[in-house]
């Protein structure tokens, strides 16, 4: 067993996975790659990128198909069988400046392949060539596509800047009388907070292996454009959370993100939203990549499918 599960008495829906010694190690080993890899790395950056998120391998049992439509650039990810009128919408990483539909093909079917529903992983408009609020915009472009594809029944999921990205998309659904309202929303990691708020962010004690302060506050610059880092099209947390669907976030204990997650969850939690927080003890920034060195990841991934069937039930 290589996590312990163990709930929280201080926040409700708070549950931390202790990491047993084996996976410590195999996390340990799967640093050193990273850093290998990074040290290493020579091109255009978000070449690199792509290359880096790629190592998520693709399943066996998907298919794969391209889409160009009506403004919506992306790929369909469909398992063998599905129900027609269900979907997700999944929002890539990547700082809002690196990242692409294609290179996430292969994680996003490592959802799709346990939650047995078709998956739609868009491109959307990156900084510093587009400023906010584009993002967001074709986010919702997407959603409203799905929904005149016949689509009824759709949850979002997300990890990192696609995170924060989902919890604004789920956000700017609320109270919209047209159009199906979101089942669920999963965010693997997500970057809640532009304005660096959290205690995590200077942690001494934290040791966050892929990402830095100074990393996200470049991002940030770069995104935000002429709006405030602190404007709720940035920073979701600083927005009104009432009305959310159900929300499952997933985060690492070595990470600088650490408190957008924690903090997320108490916030949503005090507006009435179900929320479940899981704390991967050990784990780093968006561990559930890595499917192919972590028995975590695999769990984290097993435990997120089962919430989505349960909200797509």
């Amino acid at each position: 067993m290589t996590h312990v599960a163990i709930d929280h008495a201080d926040l409700s829906g708070t549950t931390t996975f202790e990491i047993s010694p084996a996976e410590r190690e195999r996390e340990s080993a799967l640093r050193e790659r990273f850093a290998r890899f990074w040290e290493n790395a020579s091109g255009e950056p978000r070449a690199v990128y792509d290359r880096f998120i790629s190592g998520s391998p693709l399943t066996d049992d998907v298919t794969l198909d391209a889409v160009v439509k009506d403004g919506v650039r992306g790929w369909w990810v469909r398992p063998a069988r599905t129900e027609s009128r269900r979907a997700i919408l999944f929002l890539h990483g990547g700082g809002y400046v690196l990242g692409s539909a294609e290179a996430y093909r292969g994680f996003v079917s490592q959802i799709v392949s346990r939650v047995r529903i078709p998956a739609l992983v868009i491109d959307y408009p990156l900084a510093p060539e587009a400023t906010l609020p584009a993002a967001p915009n074709a986010a919702l472009a997407a959603w409203h596509w799905l929904a005149t594809q016949g689509f009824d029944s759709i949850a979002i999921v997300g990890d990192s800047a696609g995170g924060g990205l989902t919890l604004v998309t789920l956000a700017n659904l609320v109270g919209r009388a047209e159009g199906p309202s979101p089942v669920a929303g999963v965010v693997f990691s997500p970057w809640a907070d532009l304005t660096l708020s959290g205690a995590s962010m200077t942690d001494p004690a934290l040791q966050d292996p892929l990402i830095g302060r100074d990393y996200l506050q470049d991002c940030a610059g770069k995104y935000t454009g002429s709006l405030s880092p602190s404007d709720p099209l940035a920073s979701p947390l600083l927005g009104d959370l009432r009305g959310l669907p159900p929300l499952l976030i997933q985060v690492g204990t070595d990470e600088r993100l650490l408190d957008d997650s924690t903090r997320y969850a108490a916030t949503a939690a005090e507006a009435g939203v179900p929320v479940q927080l899981e704390i991967w003890e050990g784990m780093h920034h968006v561990f559930q990549l890595d499917v192919a060195h972590l028995e975590s990841s695999r769990s984290a991934l097993d435990r997120a499918a089962l919430f989505l069937r349960h909200a797509f039930a």
